[in-house]
């Protein structure tokens, strides 16, 4: 009965995911004529339809640590990967001037395919030749004063429960390429919630839990490559995903 509940509670969740974004759709197809023009536009309606998902569906978000973030600066964002709510919750804590860079695959996604079609990028992680276009793109985005959003384990994986595995190499390269700091982003529970798309465990409401931790700069001693950077943020990020763990 239980899992009943979850597996209604989900197809209500993505009900509402289309609800808001066939609202949304007339002024998308609009303002998808001239992406860069509407850039923030996009992305502000990309945020709406996401929030107000959540809030339907009884997902209420916390933050358990944030420091004091100057928003005038764009950095690249990198968040544990464990749930498709993920996507929700950067909305939620980042001002609605920044790209993500995720799988080829949502561009077939109905929703999501305009926002990649428009302010987000698409990338084949099999193919050097999109790896390097998308590459190219988050370049230019950064040097536009745009904030970029990568998951640097690049997928969720199947092990569940989920652990946080090891990063590629892409956004830390764009971090010491740009002089752009990384903040990284803990996202604790998510998966307890709704676990990668939903459709083996469901869904349940309940309260997000996340950290945000402090941004790391590419240039600080001890990260003269690429690397030790990678290597850095993903100390820092696993050492706070246990401790929630165990607590």
């Amino acid at each position: 009965m239980n899992k009943l509940l979850r597996k209604m509670h989900l197809y209500a969740y993505y009900g509402f995911v289309l609800f808001f974004f066939a609202l949304a759709y007339p002024r998308l197809a609009f303002l998808a004529r001239k992406p860069q023009k509407n850039y923030q536009r996009i992305a502000q309606i990309r945020r709406w339809i996401s929030l107000s998902s959540l809030r339907l569906a009884g997902i209420r978000i916390q933050v358990l640590h944030q420091p004091d973030l100057d928003w005038s600066q764009n950095y690249i964002i990198c968040p544990n990967h464990t749930s498709i709510l993920d996507i929700s919750i950067l909305n939620y804590i980042v001002p609605p001037n920044f790209s993500f860079m995720g799988k080829v695959e949502l561009l077939s996604n109905p929703v999501t395919r305009i926002f990649f079609k428009t302010i987000d990028i698409a990338v084949d992680r099999n193919s050097k030749v999109s790896s390097f276009k998308a590459f190219k793109q988050g370049d230019t985005l950064l040097k536009e004063g745009k904030s970029l959003v990568i998951f640097p384990e690049g997928k969720i994986d199947d092990e569940y429960p989920p652990i946080m595995h090891p990063f590629k190499a892409g956004p830390f390269r764009l971090a010491t390429d740009n002089n752009k700091a990384i903040l990284p982003v803990v996202i604790h529970n998510a998966w307890e919630l709704l676990w990668d798309d939903g459709f083996r465990f469901g869904m349940k409401s309940g309260t997000l839990y996340l950290s945000i931790l402090d941004p790391i700069s590419p240039h600080l001693e001890g990260h003269e490559k690429d690397k030790d950077l990678a290597d850095s943020v993903y100390k820092q990020m696993n050492f706070s995903w246990q401790m929630y763990n165990k607590s």
